[in-house]
């Protein structure tokens, strides 16, 4: 079973559903070795103190954030959980939308939601798992949330897709480019000289080559082309050993679990807005708290970002 990376809790209206976040997709790129020609021994990447040179362990690194010139906050995991427990732990949502109103460009990165307990005592909570799965199934909605994986915050659509719940990360408006700086042709056909014969051909290719999407047809070829020339050179024995092998980095922690659960307050009422307009007016409270890391001196420093 694959390990997760985040754990806590899909919240909508006063329901609250103990979830664990699992990823969805498995990247089957080749990865290669850097050598130095010389000797064929592979080029080590050390984590180094820039003053003294010397090499610096996982357990000494910690963040910080460049509030200007040779100058650091220092943030800690605890730190970032404490800046708003309930987005660190939570898989808000905030809508509901029709599926076919989310423009593929906005999606990004898929992850698997799962009950994090199918404990017997716990069959509450899986009970509002299958609860949600079915009621977006059935209505052909997703959920619009927001969640914070890895010290970011997101948006992402919840969605049924089988037995499983997905969450799948949304890019933001504001991260998509516009296609107004591309020279592109105007929609007006007629007017590019198109003639209605040559458009009658083209749909009718495309109504020919029409066939149902089967996602396991389509291999990365190029790969296996590569992985082919590799193979035979392992057979014709034109291979070399390193000298050492490669540094393995140490796993972090990725959290801990937020067991929260009542399905049952939450029926018969219309207190999903009314929830959803009582979180909203507590993240603006929240948000006038005046922030020293927003000072003059971080301004001049740009978008420098933490380590």
């Amino acid at each position: 079973m694959p390990r997760s990376i985040w754990k806590g809790s899909i919240s909508f209206g006063l329901v609250q559903i103990p979830v664990a976040l699992y990823p969805a997709e498995e990247p089957n790129e080749l990865h290669f070795t850097q050598l130095d020609r010389r000797n064929m021994t592979p080029i080590r990447y050390e984590r180094v103190n820039r003053e003294t040179g010397e090499p610096v362990s996982w357990d000494d690194i910690v963040r910080g954030y460049p509030y200007e010139k040779g100058e650091y906050v220092v943030m800690s995991d605890e730190d970032l959980r404490r800046a708003n427990v309930e987005a660190t732990q939570t898989v808000d949502i905030l809508d509901f939308v029709d599926a076919s109103e989310i423009d593929p460009m906005y999606y990004e990165k898929p992850y698997y939601l799962a009950p994090a307990s199918t404990n017997s005592k716990k069959k509450s909570s899986v009970t509002a798992y299958v609860l949600l799965r079915e009621a977006l199934r059935k209505t052909g909605k997703v959920g619009i949330a927001k969640v914070v994986i890895r010290t970011r915050e997101h948006i992402a659509a919840v969605r049924p897709h089988g037995r499983a719940l997905v969450l799948n990360l949304l890019r933001f408006a504001h991260e998509l480019r516009s296609d107004e700086e591309l020279d592109l042709p105007e929609m007006d056909v007629d007017a590019k000289g198109l003639g209605k014969r040559e458009l009658e051909m083209a749909e009718r290719l495309v109504a020919e080559m029409a066939t149902d999407w089967k996602p396991e047809k389509y291999k990365d070829e190029y790969r296996d082309d590569v992985m082919k020339m590799i193979e035979k050179k392992v057979k014709s024995g034109q291979t070399t050993t390193p000298a050492e092998p490669e540094e393995e980095e140490k796993p972090r922690d990725t959290g801990t679990v937020d067991l929260i659960a009542l399905l049952k307050k939450s029926l018969g009422q219309k207190g999903a807005k009314v929830a959803n307009d009582a979180s909203d007016h507590k993240r603006e409270s929240a948000g006038a708290k005046p922030r020293k890391a927003e000072t003059s001196k971080r301004k001049a420093s740009g978008s420098r970002r933490a380590a």
